[in-house]
Order: structure tokens, then sequence, then C-alpha cells
């Protein structure tokens, strides 16, 4: 049964940008270049992926950049990362001002901690009777009282699997529309047994760009020597061919030497006017 594709509405690529730090000593220059990649990925017809404190690390909001820099996001092609590391008035403004520049798709996930970045209550998500807020609460929190909101979710194919379906399960229960797994580079039994499993949901596998291994590495959970033969381009084709029905997620992509070549694979690229 051939179902499974990306979100409605969404274009097949989802291109990730990570906003500029907050403790940038060249603020200007890394917004200009931010406002350069939303721009190129708008016009491109491919969606915005913009993280959220990426890594732990203190970053200004995509909302924030966008009303900051006057960027125009087009309906449809801005995905908004969002972690629990907010306070509740953070979390509501970060919603409500997404409404307000028209984007109403989210990744809700539990993120990348940090001894400087705030955590959701389960009394603020109205859970009680969980010990601690991951991305099923807010996930729920977010379609309770945002329905306009299309809310997806991480899917882990290197965790015990067994944990990681029944972690699926309550996201989806909670309200989750799709899901983008972490980055794979070959084919995954793991992420088979999603698409065979659950034919009816959207699935958006990621792509690893950059050709730094080490990073890679710590995602996936074991050691890929820094000599290994990697080449992100092709890596990418073979995902394409291999999960023809869903949806890519580039992450780490060098705007100056792949994105054409990004641009010319995709059969669904258009010039979004």
């Amino acid at each position: 049964m051939e179902k499974n594709n990306t979100p409605k509405g969404f274009p097949a690529f989802h291109v990730e940008i990570i906003p500029p730090k907050q403790d940038s000593v060249k603020l200007e220059d890394d917004l200009t270049l931010f406002a350069a990649k939303f721009e190129r990925v708008m016009a491109s017809g491919f969606t915005a992926s913009i993280t959220d404190n990426a890594m732990g690390l203190l970053a200004f909001q995509g909302h924030e950049c966008i009303e900051e820099l006057g960027l125009k996001a087009r309906p449809g092609q801005v995905l908004i990362h969002l972690n629990t590391f907010h306070t509740k008035e953070t979390l509501e403004e970060i919603l409500t001002a997404c409404q307000r520049l028209g984007i109403f798709s989210v990744l809700a996930i539990s993120g990348d901690g940090s001894p400087r970045l705030p955590k959701l209550k389960p009394a603020e998500m109205e859970a009680e009777e969980t010990e601690a807020v991951t991305s099923v609460e807010l996930i729920r929190y977010i379609r309770r009282h945002y329905p306009l909101f299309t809310v997806g979710a991480a899917f882990n194919p290197y965790e015990p699997e067994k944990h990681e379906f029944e972690k699926l399960d309550r996201k989806l229960e909670a309200g989750a529309a799709f899901v983008i797994t972490q980055p794979i580079i070959e084919k995954n039994s793991v992420v088979d047994r999603l698409l065979q499993d659950y034919p009816e949901l959207p699935v958006t596998v990621e792509a690893w760009m950059s050709k730094k291994l080490y990073l890679l590495s710590d995602v996936v959970g074991y050691p890929i020597p820094e000599d290994a033969v990697f080449d992100p381009i092709d890596t990418l084709r073979r995902l394409r061919d291999i999960y023809p029905l869903c949806g890519t997620y580039l992450s780490l992509l060098g705007f100056k030497t792949q994105y054409e070549l990004i641009e010319a694979m995709s059969p669904e690229r258009r010039e979004a006017r």
C-alpha cells in the first residue's frame, strides 16, 4: 500500500536553517546569511525547517529572525522546530507569533537541554500526571490550544525498537500528524518497519549533508571512521531511490557547494512566485 508521503502541503525537501546564536560576535553578518538562505529556500519552493536552540546552544528564534528581517513566510514552506526547553510565556509567544506570520507547521521535540535554558513544567502543559514534559505533552498542548497547527514528531531508528514505537504511538495519540527521522545513510530496517506498519503516516527521512562524520557518529550512536568514504550527494540520491514516497530533510546543507545540486535533483522544483 503506497501511502507514505510528505505532509500535505509540504514540498519534498526540508532544508535545515539554524538561526544566529544569541552570543554571536558577528550578528549582522549572521542575520544577513539567515535571510539569504531563507529567501533562497522560499524561491526554490522547498520547506525552510528552522531549528530551536540546536545542540542546546542559545539562539534567536526563527520567528524573531523572520520578523526582524521583514521576511515573508510563504504558505506551507516553513516548519518551526519547538522543544520543551522554554518558559510557558516564551512558548505562547512563539506560537502566537507563528500564527501572526502565517506559519502553522511545528516539529515538536523534547530537545537538547542546557543549564542556561528553562524547562516547561508538567502543570503548565496540563500534564500533572507526568514527572517531566516530553514531546508527547508538548504535542498534546499545542493541538489542544492551537488547533490550526499541524504538529509533527521526531522518530529515532537508533533507539531500542520496541521503546521507540511505543513512544511513537503516544505521540500520534497526542496529535502528531507526521514524523521526521534522525539521519540515515542507507536502507534502514526500522524505518522500513515504520513505513510498513504506519502506511497512512507521512514520513520524512533525514539526510546528513555534512562530511563531518564525527557529528554523525554522535547522532547514530555508533562510530563512523573519519576516513570512511562518504559523499552526501550520492547518499541523498540513494535515499531518494530507496524511499521515493518520503520527504527528505537536509541537515547541515552546504548552500554554497550543494544547493544547486539539490535544486537540480528535485523533480518538484518550482519558482514560487
